[in-house]
């Protein structure tokens, strides 16, 4: 640390100007870094919570009131089963209807027992499957950040370098003999220093891009396995049996 504060005083204006960029992004890295691993837990926990309060009463599955769990969370936490749910329960609930309304319209006895086709179950699926992408890219937001800061960090502690050398031979040139040995330790100084610092930053954001990525990845297919769960209720519930 002792080596960094002498380097950043014995830089010129712009020396300076590179370091404080580069201590800036490093606090940008980890106030990114802590939330989106704070969220990606707090996700997976109301998550699997979640999903064991609809296998609890997935035998009244439609009749389940998931708005009240939404409201009893942190409000910047997502909620991408319960989105799931709802969607998926909402357009349900609005295709069983339209049946029950045409077989009035169309039959003398009013028969309230439908059913699901597989061709309304398969749009069922793929109109949740959107809600699962949109679900997704929320709980991708700022994760470009770190990206940036993967890139960004080491051609800033470059562009450090590379003008620590340059300030060294320009005071060479103009300073003579006298503060030679000054000059050199000094511009080298500012130039490893940013170097350093550049990939400081630049190595945890890219471990923790990797890992967050990595378990977006996976909690996607749990959402998809998640969507499957509850398709395959409705199905067993309301897809009419075949009795040949």
């Amino acid at each position: 640390m002792q080596s960094f504060t002498i380097a950043y005083s014995q830089s010129d204006l712009f020396g300076k100007l590179i370091i404080w960029s580069l201590v800036m992004l490093s606090i940008l890295c980890w106030i990114v870094l802590s939330y989106k691993i704070w969220q990606a837990k707090e996700v997976r926990k109301i998550s699997l919570r979640f999903q064991q309060l609809v296998l609890a009463n997935k035998e009244q599955l439609l009749s389940l009131e998931a708005e009240k769990f939404l409201h009893s969370t942190h409000r910047k936490i997502p909620h991408p089963f319960a989105q799931i749910f709802l969607v998926l329960k909402e357009k349900t609930v609005e295709t069983l209807n339209k049946k029950i309304f045409f077989l009035e319209q169309t039959q003398s006895t009013k028969q309230t027992e439908v059913y699901l086709s597989p061709s309304d179950l398969e749009l069922l699926e793929q109109h949740v499957s959107t809600t699962i992408s949109t679900q997704y890219k929320v709980l991708e937001r700022h994760l470009f950040i770190l990206s940036t800061i993967v890139t960004l960090a080491p051609f800033l502690g470059l562009l450090g370098t590379v003008w620590g050398i340059l300030v060294t031979f320009s005071d060479l040139q103009t300073g003579g003999s006298i503060g030679s040995n000054t000059a050199i330790l000094g511009g080298l100084s500012t130039a490893l220093s940013t170097t350093v610092l550049g990939l400081i930053i630049a190595i945890p954001a890219l471990i923790s891009y990797n890992y967050l990525r990595n378990n977006l990845k996976a909690f996607s297919s749990d959402m998809e396995d998640f969507l499957y769960s509850l398709m395959s209720v409705l199905e067993l519930q309301y897809r009419k049996v075949d009795l040949g």
